[in-house]
């Protein structure tokens, strides 16, 4: 007898019993239990018309050779299985188990509570209405009507998402006649149940807050009607199984109705339709009605296949958008959680400025109760850099009217303004394109898909598609839409807290961005065939120009940051300002000057062949290093400051009114170029920090984020520019074809004779869905499991080989670069002598270059500044920024 449930307060403490799903491919199959019911023998005259034909390929390569045992599994068929003159294959081999790795828990459990029925299929597709278990109706107020909340609905859907409507695929909304004001779109890849209960419990409360606003015109007691939750899900194997248990203790899926192929084809989704009132909040407690929650409309889209998150979202906006007509889409990942009223403020955004075309609230790092992540350096490097964007960056452009990138994290968009023209051309025709580039979409009869790809430059550019899909929409042809950025709206997600993760997330965003802002500039002129007036047009190429010089110093940066530091160090060197004496500052410098130049060549050297995984203690080493080389550059900034206030303080006469030593400190050239820079990139920060009333990451993050700066030029952008040939996403496609859950053949004709029909083995009697639905909270009432996060074998080896390699590689060029410094360092001394007549406290602007750069900085960090405030003048004057 399982105990009752409360839907208020109900502990859920989940460790994962679900051994069937395998989250890793590389996992083996599970090892045969005598007490396991076999696989079932196929049906007499197993011939071709049985498993399809893209299946009798995998199976033919697959299978033993006749008579063949395999030890792993023993046999469960006869020697000599059943014949058809129509198979291809021949007798049925002994051993089919080890096709099925899943299927014995599978076919154990529909054995045991299964029901055979008999389904008619409409219009070839198979579309199933499942009862909801008792167990869920007793936790929720609202059973009426039947088949909005006891019903589940399921769709084998067999056709790529382009062809959904078309194929006359329908949804629950549209059987209701309901309109839909407001579509939000959940991507997940394999993440756990944690970060999946994250993001919906957040979003269910937003919901709640829409049907909260009872004076509103569009919403209201029943606004949750005119909502849509689309959860789509990148390959049913890698899906995390507690998310299934999850998503069926909210009635939105059930275990065993799912089937791999429908008349002979191959599903490609899976589609479960419900109307949930339950949710799980992160602690694992379902709340319910009670704690203030409203029935929230769901799809959840289980991908047969892991196709990546371009694909997923083109379910969202090619299948599913096309028949919801809604006039918003919201994007979240899975992981990140929005703010209770932050999607009503996004969508009020598109409510209040019909030219709105697309929106992006502001993104936070997750501190963590008493902020203790942030104790981790490289948390609080993100946290300062993330909180800066949201201040000077976001603000800035959105005064403009062009954001260079809407998060896919958390952002929305205006359905129209994505749709294609009378030619077929539009925003999310460009944006789709990476999935052909990237060899994600399956080819099709017509050859397109992988065959068709493009070069590196556009590989490259398509790894930040957002950036793309932002340029298309304000550049789209005869429209004027505009991007905003919310900062009353906010979503908070994790971020990399391990050196080896950050690594590999920034390798994706830097060459992405790189590549598509240049792609940007290069199709500027587009700006001018839009509609927008020509005010608009100008400030869009003000904002060009802007881009541009930040792509110069990104390219740069690398070359900038060492002759910052080895002018800086030079300038130290001097006798009249060493600020150690007998030549310290020299013995100093010389010293990091050629720690610097080995941990450069040494991140080179690993970043051309080492995973991050395989090298992390060496690239946590040289990001340990490269903060120290920054406390020197910040010791040196602060000694050469004060020297220079000294000497300019020592040339003015007794009695010098006020204004006029101020007036003689800014012409000394070295305090005039110091204290200019550090009051463009310091003391702008603070004051549009305390401006925006948001000064605590100043405190709590700044140092880390200063200490870790030089790493983001010598070492993320190194890694990411050493690895442009890599254009993957990180994750691997899935081409395989599976049959674990069955097929679904329709083998005879209705009673009429001209429907369809086919027999499925599914849990429909109460007691039988509430024993599956009493399983699905047993397995959440456990423990989480902790992922141990080790290698496989094969991996562990190809990192210790590459690992090898790079040592033997980095003592040859060090071991070389040392000789060769010491033989050529009395040549480099005299190379390096300065003019005995230039000030020593000024010899590190004494360049003209150098002295460009600081101006050049100082004058991008006013033009972001003027911009963060033209921004908040709008939303303090303004509506619905």
């Amino acid at each position: 007898m399982l105990p009752s449930i409360s839907a208020d307060d109900f502990s859920l403490y989940p460790q994962d019993r679900r051994s069937s799903r395998q989250d890793d491919d590389s996992a083996s199959p599970p090892s045969y239990d005598p007490g396991m019911d076999p696989p079932p023998l196929p049906p007499s005259g197993y011939g071709s018309g049985y498993f399809p034909s893209e299946y009798q390929a995998a199976l033919q390569q697959s299978l033993p050779a006749s008579g063949a045992t395999n030890s792993g599994y023993p046999s469960v068929y006869p020697p000599t299985g059943p014949t058809d003159s129509t198979n291809p294959l021949g007798p049925l081999p002994m051993n089919m188990a080890p096709l099925f790795p899943s299927v014995p828990r599978l076919l154990k459990t529909n054995k045991q509570i299964g029901t055979v029925r008999r389904i008619q299929l409409v219009d070839g597709k198979l579309v199933v209405d499942c009862p909801v278990p008792g167990m869920l109706l007793q936790q929720v107020p609202r059973t009426e009507p039947e088949e909005e909340y006891k019903v589940l609905r399921y769709s084998a859907v067999t056709c790529d998402p382009d062809d959904f409507v078309r194929e006359r695929y329908n949804l629950r909304q549209n059987v209701f006649g309901r309109e839909t004001e407001l579509m939000i779109c959940m991507t997940m890849y394999n993440e756990d149940d944690e970060l999946f209960c994250r993001t919906m419990h957040g979003v269910m409360k937003n919901i709640a807050h829409l049907c909260s606003r009872e004076r509103s015109r569009v919403w209201g007691p029943e606004g949750w009607k005119k909502v849509s939750v689309i959860i789509v899900a990148d390959g049913r194997k890698k899906c995390h199984s507690r998310v299934l248990s999850t998503l069926a203790v909210m009635g939105c899926y059930q275990e065993g109705v799912a089937k791999n192929f429908v008349n002979g084809k191959q599903v490609q989704a899976h589609l479960f339709e419900y109307t949930s009132q339950l949710s799980v909040d992160p602690n694992g407690k379902l709340k319910g009605s009670s704690r203030g929650l409203m029935p929230v409309q769901i799809l959840f889209c289980l991908k047969e296949r892991n196709s990546k998150k371009l694909n997923s979202h083109r379910w969202a906006f090619r299948a599913f958008a096309p028949l919801l007509n809604p006039k918003v889409c919201v994007l979240l990942d899975v992981g990140t959680r929005p703010g209770d009223k932050s999607i009503y403020r996004l969508w009020k955004t598109f409510d209040v400025d019909h030219r709105v075309g697309g929106a992006c609230g502001e993104i936070r790092v997750m501190k963590g109760k008493g902020w203790w992540r942030l104790l981790n350096p490289l948390v609080a490097a993100q946290d300062f850099e993330y909180k800066m964007s949201n201040l000077l960056d976001k603000p800035m452009e959105s005064s403009f009217g062009y954001i260079s990138v809407l998060p896919g994290a958390f952002s929305a968009y205006r359905w129209r303004a994505l749709q294609e023209d009378m030619n077929g051309n539009g925003p999310l025709v460009s944006y789709f394109k990476g999935e052909n580039l990237h060899g994600t979409r399956p080819a099709g009869e017509d050859g397109e898909g992988k065959k068709k790809g493009g070069g590196i430059f556009e590989a490259n550019m398509y790894l930040a598609e957002d950036r793309i899909l932002c340029f298309e929409l304000v550049a789209k042809r005869g429209e004027k839409w505009k991007l905003r950025f919310v900062q009353s709206a906010f979503g908070e997600t994790d971020v990399p807290d391990t050196v080896a993760e950050l690594i590999s997330q920034r390798r994706r965003w830097l060459n992405g961005s790189f590549f598509a802002a240049v792609y940007a500039l290069a199709h500027w002129n587009r700006i001018w065939k839009s509609n927008h007036s020509g005010w608009r047009c100008i400030a869009f190429m003000v904002e060009g120009i802007y881009i541009a010089f930040g792509l110069f110093f990104s390219w740069f940066a690398m070359g900038n940051f060492w002759l910052t530091f080895f002018f800086l160090g030079q300038t130290m060197s001097e006798p009249e300002v060493d600020p150690i004496g007998n030549h310290g500052g020299l013995i100093i410098f010389k010293i990091l000057e050629y720690l610097y130049i080995a941990l450069l060549i040494s991140t080179f050297i690993c970043s051309m062949g080492n995973r991050p995984q395989g090298s992390r203690w060496l690239y946590t080493v040289s990001i340990a290093f490269f903060g120290i080389i920054m406390i020197y550059i910040l010791f040196g900034t602060v000694w050469l400051t004060t020297q220079g206030i000294k000497e300019a303080l020592a040339t003015l006469p007794e009695g010098t009114h006020l204004l006029s030593a101020a007036d003689i400190l800014f012409h000394n050239a070295t305090f005039s170029a110091i204290i200019m820079s550090i009051t463009a990139t310091y003391g702008i920060l603070l004051l549009v920090s305390l401006i925006y009333l948001s000064p605590w990451h100043m405190v709590t993050s700044f140092l880390q984020y200063l200490l870790l700066a030089p790493s983001y030029v010598n070492v993320l952008n190194v890694y990411a520019f050493c690895n442009t040939h890599d254009v993957s996403w990180g994750t691997k496609g899935d081409n395989s074809v599976d049959v674990d859950l069955g097929v679904a053949m329709a083998t005879e004709k209705g009673k009429n004779g001209d429907v369809e029909e086919v027999k499925l083995q599914m849990p429909v009697e109460e007691k039988d869905l509430d024993a599956v639905y009493g399983e699905e909270l047993s397995i959440l009432q456990t423990e989480r499991a902790i992922p141990s996060g080790k290698r496989d074998a094969r991996t562990k080896l190809e990192d210790g080989q590459r690992l090898f390699r790079t040592n033997l590689v980095l003592i040859w060029a060090l071991s070389n670069g040392l000789l060769v410094s010491i033989v050529m360092a009395t040549e480099i001394s005299s190379l390096m002598q300065a003019d005995p007549t230039t000030d020593r406290t000024s010899l590190f602007i004494a360049n003209h270059y150098f002295s460009y750069i600081l101006y050049s900085v100082v004058s991008l960090a006013l033009f972001r500044f003027m911009g963060s405030m033209v921004y908040l003048l709008g939303a303090v004057f303004g509506r619905g920024r």
